[in-house]
């Protein structure tokens, strides 16, 4: 397997990409188009991200989760709290 170098520009790529995702996701819970609690599939699809960084998300309690039976369950306005405490304010350059 061939080793690949992130570079400072792709992690800024990235936290862009994370950014528009976050923004989208608070444009639709203000209008009131998203659901209360998300399944990992949805949630997976909101914020991009892979089942395996959505699983250490959960085990390291940086997001909270819900367990029934065997299905997992976000509360919507849980990962916006997240989303908020974890934001980082840039300066312009």
């Amino acid at each position: 397997m061939p080793t690949s170098i992130i570079t400072t520009d792709d992690l800024r790529d990235f936290k862009m990409e994370l950014l528009d995702d976050i923004k989208k996701l608070l444009t639709q819970h203000a209008s009131g188009t998203i659901k209360k609690y998300l399944k990992s599939s949805e949630v997976m699809e909101m914020l991009k991200v892979s089942p395996g960084t959505l699983q250490n998300l959960r085990i390291n309690g940086t997001l909270p989760y819900t367990k029934v039976g065997g299905i997992i369950y976000y509360d919507s306005d849980e990962i916006h709290k997240v989303m908020l405490h974890n934001r980082i304010n840039l300066k312009n350059e």
